[in-house]
């Protein structure tokens, strides 16, 4: 397997409690998570601190390591950033304004509440979903949401984004590898050619790389056909709900609503 299979596959194999959950489960406590976050009025401090420690049990039970959802959340901030435009649209009393030509822009401590309360909000909901797909297996993943009766047509492109994600990684390194070894260089850190070859070079590429990507994909389709395939994604995993499972999903509607109530006291 090829060192870049890790950079999409973020699967930590286990046998913890999270991990031997019926992915239904995990999938409906994601869901209600996110959306418990997203119901949280603005400036709810305790509940989203309350929230995060939720979490950090979870990524300890799990075997991942308190630090593992943490590290990889920041990756959702820059387009938290977004909603930057919070602190000056929010009627409030003001703290500071900003001239920006003819504008006079002036942030207000509702705004900037605002913009607190979003960018924890969405660095809470990467976290939670860091941690289904760090102990859920993606095929199982699929069938969990087939289970709870996502659009067939919708599971199965997701399915076969992910599945061919590795496929066209390798036909682009070896594409990579190709250029690399047809383009000599005269000196060390030589680019090989100019800003205008180099944008060529990247554009057959890049034709190649479609071409490719199309024949194979239907080959693949017709070979899916000749073995019976109907549309539907098969799994060895029963996925039957145990005592467990049921317990699990009734403390987890508890704790949202537990979350709810602290949020608005």
């Amino acid at each position: 397997m090829s060192i870049h299979v890790n950079a999409f596959d973020r699967f930590r194999a286990g046998e913890s409690l999270i991990h031997r959950l019926d992915p239904r489960i995990k999938v409906v406590v994601t869901v209600l998570f996110i959306v418990s976050n997203v119901l949280l009025p603005d400036g709810a401090w305790l509940a989203f601190a309350l929230a995060w420690g939720v979490i950090l049990l979870t990524g300890v039970v799990a075997d991942v390591g308190v630090g593992y959802t943490f590290k990889r959340s920041f990756v959702a901030l820059p387009f938290a950033l977004a909603a930057v435009t919070a602190i000056f649209a929010i009627p409030g009393r003001p703290l500071a304004s900003v001239h920006l030509g003819p504008w006079d822009l002036v942030a207000t401590d509702a705004g900037l509440i605002r913009f607190v309360s979003i960018v924890i909000r969405s660095w809470l909901s990467v976290q939670m979903a860091i941690l289904l797909t760090a102990t859920t297996q993606f095929p199982d993943l699929m069938h969990a949401l087939r289970h709870l009766r996502m659009p067939r047509l919708l599971v199965a492109i997701v399915s076969f984004m992910y599945r061919y994600l590795f496929v066209l990684s390798d036909e682009a390194m070896r594409l990579l590898r190709a250029r690399e070894a047809r383009s000599a260089r005269l000196t060390e850190g030589d680019g090989g050619g100019s800003i205008l070859w180099r944008a060529k070079i990247a554009g057959n590429m890049a034709g190649q790389l479609f071409l490719r990507s199309y024949e194979r994909s239907d080959r693949i389709y017709n070979a899916m056909l000749a073995r019976g395939y109907t549309g539907q994604h098969l799994t060895l995993n029963p996925h039957e709900m145990r005592n467990c499972d049921w317990l699990i999903g009734a403390l987890a509607v508890m704790l949202t609503v537990f979350l709810q109530v602290v949020g608005r006291l």
